[in-house]
């Protein structure tokens, strides 16, 4: 139950796939726990920035977002990503503008309506939500059972319970705007000579779609069929986030945050760690191509990343 001393949120619409994350849990593989945490590190960190906080349990939420009434005496919260919503007040609606802090009032709602042309969004309130960690992060992973709310998606039958912190009612913003991906970019993975030539040639040149079978544990693509001279199964070995992975049916799958740990398909490619957040947030439909990195020009791009993030978070004022 909430503590009645603290802060909450009730539960009107829960939306879809609506889960606390973190930065996830780190050097768990052995035991089958991948690192898991949000699926768009940048926009994660951007929200709790704009509220002043360091790496706070926040809420993710994919394609329609959650409705929440706020309950207590104030809080602060931040929307990132590219979203849709609405605060919907005693005085009536204001519309909601993403990467910019907003108070909350006793009786306020939040209703977080959709993501336009992405998939996930987060909602961060100042000081983090009060969750219950499980070794050592809040991130939720269903398929585990494992971190906040007893390792479920939030529910209309849940109370969200708030941190209480609330140091002002200043309010910050960022002129941030989410960039397309136009190519995923990827270092070649240890069974790469695996596939035919004709195969490799169509992975770096042709069209692929995303599925409507992705979800956090991997992105399913629809598209030229790859073949292998070798064996469409292999001895079961340890797999990371970004490994694409060629199941029988030729059909790429790419590795998200709750991918599973070890994996038995041949491996083509891996995408470099510069491109997660995008490639997490290309919803089904999407057309892409893959482009070959070297993994130093993987290195020095993820080196590139970090500096840009760190540059938003700068700007926030």
């Amino acid at each position: 139950m909430t503590n009645s001393k603290n802060n909450f949120f009730s539960v009107i619409r829960p939306g879809t796939n609506t889960t606390y994350q973190d930065l996830g849990r780190k050097n768990l593989n052995h035991i089958g726990l991948p690192v898991g945490g949000a699926m768009d590190i940048r926009n994660y960190k951007l929200a709790n920035s704009l509220l002043s906080d360091d790496n706070e349990t926040l809420i993710e939420f994919a394609y329609q977002g959650p409705l929440l009434k706020f309950h207590g005496k104030e809080a602060k919260f931040a929307i990132t990503g590219n979203v849709n919503f609405n605060i919907i007040r005693s005085q009536g609606i204001e519309i909601g503008e993403c990467y910019k802090s907003y108070n909350l009032k006793d009786g306020d709602q939040i209703d977080i309506i959709s993501v336009l042309n992405s998939v996930y969004g987060y909602l961060a309130v100042e000081g983090g939500f009060k969750t219950d960690l499980s070794f050592g992060s809040s991130s939720t992973n269903t398929n585990a059972s494992l971190g906040g709310n007893n390792g479920k998606k939030i529910s209309d039958t849940d109370q969200i319970t708030l941190n209480n912190k609330n140091s002002n009612n200043l309010t910050k913003k960022l002129n941030y705007i989410n960039s397309k991906i136009e190519y995923i970019r990827v270092i070649k993975a240890t069974n790469y000579n695996y596939f035919t030539d004709i195969s490799k040639n169509d992975f770096f040149t042709k069209e692929f779609i995303v599925s409507k079978y992705s979800d956090r544990m991997g992105m399913r693509l629809s598209g030229p069929i790859l073949k292998n001279n070798v064996s469409t199964n292999i001895r079961s070995e340890g797999i990371i986030k970004g490994v694409i992975q060629i199941p029988p049916d030729g059909s790429p799958i790419i590795m998200l945050s709750d991918h599973g740990t070890i994996g038995g398909y041949p491996k083509i490619a891996s995408v470099i760690s510069a491109d997660f957040d995008k490639v997490s947030q290309l919803p089904p439909g999407s057309q892409i191509k893959f482009k070959e990195m070297t993994l130093k020009d993987a290195e020095n791009l993820y080196n590139l990343y970090n500096l840009e993030t760190q540059n938003l978070i700068n700007q926030i004022n």
